[in-house]
């Protein structure tokens, strides 16, 4: 028999101070030493204003390991006592072996307890929220924690592209698009951690009661559209890291995350969100729920209107006022996303008990997505 699942409590950690649009470079650097030309366009249409790096502004190394930034939101959560098990999530962990997961646990320092590394993309940190919601559910745990991180520039820093840049030179001018998949997301990804503590019983504070959680993939429609690691193929196959030579690695930029912007665009919408939410209208009966707060994690606020123009076609009666998102000032953090937005609005003092929250996630890794249905109690 499940119980109920109560978000007892969030936390999120954003290193050092806000980064603006201006500065990007200053901590990037530039590939070859040129201005990008992608990014004033690419900034525009993101409506990004601050990001957070984990770089040294002198040197551009790393001040802290992706575990670390982990374990940082999670210290946020409070005095958490004994927790059952930890679900931790990533889309580009510290090292290939072993788990992300255990690593969080180390810089955590707590006692044994159960463990789950959950990879992927944006959609990684839904299903480290799955994974503890599902534990506190089955009774298997009392109490256990999900979160999510991200130390995305290090793979954004000029650096990783200047051997691509000196061996491609020629190619790469003669062919921009080749260039702007890759630097795109330069000017679209951040750093940072957030965490949530999920519990079988409220507390007299405020705290979030889980109806459901809901994943879904198109990938047996589309191919790879944001991948890591890999080389794509005229056919849409990816070819892994594996298959390459180490040489091949820096001249071709492999491990770079790379986004076919095109594909992204012409079908993110509609099977992340159209498709997936059309079927839990009727298995959730959400017509005939008020949804208070929508939290979309959106890369870019490009999206905005298409977001809002299959709502209004889903007939979802949620306006852009009921609508809560801080990617201006905080920045895409990929799987940590949702919770950094959750736990600013936990915080804040806006929600009222009776008011219901339904979160979405879209990863255009190979087209998934994430809902979360919740109500303040």
């Amino acid at each position: 028999m499940s119980i109920d699942v109560y978000v007892t409590a969030t936390g999120s950690y954003l290193p050092l101070e806000p980064v603006g649009n201006d500065d990007i470079e200053k901590v990037l650097g530039m590939v070859g030493g040129k201005p990008s030309k992608a990014r004033r366009l690419v900034l525009r249409n993101n409506g990004i204003r601050h990001r957070h790096y984990a770089l040294d502004r002198i040197t551009g190394q790393a001040i802290m390991t992706n575990a670390q930034l982990a374990a940082r939101a999670v210290e946020c959560l409070g005095h958490t006592g004994k927790v059952d098990s930890l679900a931790a999530a990533t889309s580009l962990p510290d090292q290939l072996m072993p788990g992300h997961g255990v690593m969080v646990h180390g810089e955590l320092g707590w006692p044994r307890l159960e463990i789950a590394s959950l990879a992927g993309i944006c959609v990684s940190g839904i299903a480290a929220f799955k994974y503890a919601w599902l534990s506190v559910r089955a009774g298997d745990a009392q109490r256990s924690v999900a979160v999510a991180s991200e130390l995305a520039s290090q793979g954004l820093h000029a650096r990783n592209f200047d051997a691509e840049y000196e061996n491609n030179q020629q190619e790469l001018e003669g062919r921009p698009e080749l260039a702007f998949e890759k630097d795109f997301l330069r000017w679209m990804l951040s750093d940072g951690a957030g965490a949530v503590m999920l519990e079988g019983t409220p507390r007299n504070t405020l705290s979030l009661r889980v109806e459901w959680v809901e994943l879904s993939s198109a990938a047996h429609e589309l191919p790879a559209c944001m991948y890591c690691g890999a080389e794509k193929s005229d056919d849409g196959s990816l070819s892994g890291w594996q298959r390459f030579s180490p040489s091949e690695w820096g001249t071709r930029s492999v491990f770079s995350v790379k986004q076919d912007v095109r594909l992204l665009n012409e079908h993110v919408v509609r099977t992340t969100l159209t498709q997936p939410l059309r079927f839990l209208i009727d298995k959730h009966h959400l017509r005939q729920r008020r949804i208070d707060w929508f939290l979309p994690h959106m890369s870019s606020n490009y999206f905005a209107r298409p977001i809002e123009l299959s709502l209004a076609e889903l007939e979802l009666d949620i306006p852009r006022a009921r609508w809560f998102s801080n990617l201006a000032e905080k920045g895409n953090t990929g799987s940590a996303s949702p919770f950094i937005m959750l736990d600013e609005l936990f915080r804040s003092g806006n929600l009222k008990r009776g008011e219901t929250l339904l979160m979405f996630v879209p990863e255009s890794g190979r087209f998934s997505s994430g809902f979360v249905f919740m109500e303040a109690v």
